[in-house]
């Protein structure tokens, strides 16, 4: 069947970018590019490279938790000489802390704003680049005055100690902890420029997604993954000056005397007492009114891009198109009036905690509503189960499990009891991990051949997914369990309390299964660095797929397209009758009839226009 909208509408686009030619050497192309989609890849081996040292923070953790002052293997003798290889506990503090900021800041965020934002933003909307060239050069230039701030504090300061959430008074004062001095400094400073990088991009997102579309891409023709970059271009704008004016005030605490996060007359070891008159859960406020939305900033654009996959591979449209459109603006609305209830605990007035407590059970309604529809999309489907398909549905399902823990952890009395044990960490893993990451493997595996111009290697891809599925389930799950028996976080050794020492074994587990899902990343790196160079080669539709970049060629050269694009129906054209083929192009004006062999090739039909 045939479901044609009507014919585009005449929307010109009002904005071209900045004049800039066509690149002339190695710099100018591949370092201090201007080209959207260098940008990208840019962005994608700088993620990379975080998310092995993110990874390795990660294991050092598990290694303390499943072994408690044993030496480390290998590294421990070289590292920690002097404590005979053990981790001491202010080095598990700032791992920890580290692990969290590479994690969030350097990995997850940009991995999605920078390397699928940058790429696919453009080439979705029929656009030859942002609408600010120069601008996104430098949003990812930031990156690394970010990144030597976080390598100094760790190498030369000894690392941080507050955590990610950088929670005053250990945050604030210098004397409280072996790690409050230069290296908080560094990393508020490290986060700020990650804030400008941030608050670039979105700029850039919504302007060129607003005025660069291309004639007769309206808004509701737009795919799924340009939605959720908007919606989060838009969560970014409004929600990260908030972060960037707390990360001011507490540095102007600590370099300049001010008093806005620290009270007067505490004692911090045995220093003078401080004259202040701030409050530390103004902070608490400011950082967690930017960082629940991030959550969202972390999630939505993998909700739009597994939507877009899932269509492709599942062969049939979509189900719910503007109902999607709706639930992840309703989710990014309520995102902004629920950052109260990481506050449970503070102290908070009952009648206070019962309005975030409601705002945060309103998210499940939103979220049921997309969950509802990947399902219905999957069902009856012409499903292939390859490694895009696989993780597609590793995400839904790692997104059910975290959102009914969520679900949970919103009900006052309950959060209260799991406060600060290990089921907050299981909870937000599932997510961050086990939603996010699982819908960027899938991602990657889409969209590598109009990246590179060749296909990864699918045997690769399977293997990676079942040890990432099977070590992911076995660090994270049992998370839940020890929560549950009251296992605190943060603690180099929990064991301490002797009510928790039967939960050893089970750290055990976890451990050995965070090392098969950390190395299983291996097979991630070679099956992208091997499929650059040897892969198949593709066309310019591997998939079959209907959005607008698979009529570019792979890889797109210099402005995208070779042919002006035209839009004339919605994104998800699967199951009709169109020639030979199930689907229909955006930029394809109108279907063949069933009886009539397209006579075109497939470039020839995808530069309809």
């Amino acid at each position: 069947m045939s479901v044609l909208n009507p014919p585009p509408t005449g929307l010109q686009p009002i904005l071209k970018p900045q004049a800039h030619h066509a690149p002339g050497n190695f710099i100018t192309k591949y370092i201090f590019s201007t080209d959207h989609k260098i940008i990208a890849v840019q962005f994608l081996f700088t993620t990379l490279l975080m998310m092995i040292v993110g990874g390795a923070l990660a294991l050092a953790v598990r290694w303390q938790l499943a072994f408690p002052w044993e030496s480390m293997p290998i590294v421990g003798p070289w590292l920690f000489a002097a404590e005979g290889g053990q981790i001491s506990p202010e080095f598990y503090t700032m791992l920890f802390t580290m692990h969290a900021t590479v994690m969030i800041f350097l990995v997850i965020i940009p991995i999605l704003a920078g390397t699928f934002g940058n790429f696919l933003i453009p080439l979705m909307i029929g656009a030859d680049d942002m609408a600010f060239p120069k601008l996104n050069m430098l949003s990812y230039w930031f990156m690394w005055p970010a990144i030597a701030c976080f390598g100094l504090s760790f190498a030369y300061a000894g690392g941080p100690a507050a955590g990610w959430t950088s929670y005053p008074i250990l945050a604030d004062l210098a004397q409280a902890a072996p790690g409050s001095g230069n290296a908080q400094t560094l990393w508020l400073f490290g986060v700020t420029f990650i804030g400008f990088s941030s608050m670039m991009g979105s700029i850039n997102y919504m302007t060129t997604i607003i005025n660069m579309r291309a004639p007769g891409m309206t808004f509701f023709r737009l795919p799924m993954t340009i939605w959720g970059l908007f919606i989060t271009a838009i969560l970014q704008a409004f929600a990260l000056p908030v972060l960037t004016a707390g990360g001011f005030m507490q540095v102007a605490d600590r370099l300049l005397g001010t008093c806005f996060f620290y009270p007067s007359g505490l004692v911090i070891n045995n220093a003078a007492p401080t004259v202040g008159g701030g409050q530390a859960l103004l902070w608490q406020h400011l950082f967690w009114f930017y960082s629940h939305p991030a959550v969202y900033i972390m999630l939505l654009p993998v909700m739009g891009m597994v939507s877009d996959m899932l269509s492709c591979m599942c062969r049939k449209p979509l189900f719910g198109y503007k109902p999607m459109v709706i639930s992840m603006s309703a989710i990014a609305s309520l995102g902004f009036i629920v950052w109260g209830h990481h506050m449970y605990t503070s102290g908070m007035n009952p009648a206070v905690g019962m309005a975030f407590m409601v705002a945060t059970m309103m998210i499940a309604l939103p979220s049921a509503v997309k969950t509802f529809n990947w399902t219905a999309t999957i069902w009856g489907g012409k499903l292939e189960f390859n490694t895009v398909t696989l993780n597609c549905i590793a995400f839904l399902s790692m997104f059910i499990v975290g959102g009914l823990s969520g679900i949970f952890m919103a009900a006052v009395p309950v959060d209260v009891y799991f406060h600060d044990t290990y089921f907050i960490v299981a909870h937000f893993h599932y997510i961050l991990f086990g939603s996010t990451l699982f819908g960027v493997f899938a991602a990657i595996q889409f969209w590598f051949p109009k990246m590179f111009g060749r296909m990864m290697n699918e045997k690769l891809g399977k293997t990676h997914f079942v040890l990432t599925f099977i070590g992911a389930n076995g660090t994270f799950f049992p998370m839940h369990f020890l929560g549950m028996q009251g296992m605190p976080r943060r603690y180099a050794d929990p064991y301490l309390h002797g009510y928790l020492e039967h939960l050893v074994p089970m750290n055990q587990f976890m451990t050995i299964s965070a090392i098969i899902m950390g190395f299983a990343q291996i097979l991630l790196f070679i099956n992208i660095f091997y499929s650059m160079f040897w892969g198949p080669k593709a066309g310019r539709n591997p998939w079959n797929a209907t959005t607008l970049e698979w009529a570019a060629p792979s890889p797109p050269g210099h402005g995208n397209f070779d042919f002006v694009p035209m839009i004339y129906h919605g994104p998800n054209e699967y199951a009709v009758e169109n020639g030979d083929k199930d689907f229909l192009m955006q930029n394809e004006k109108e279907c063949l009839p069933p009886d009539k062999k397209a006579s075109t090739d497939t470039d020839e039909t995808e530069s309809t226009v």
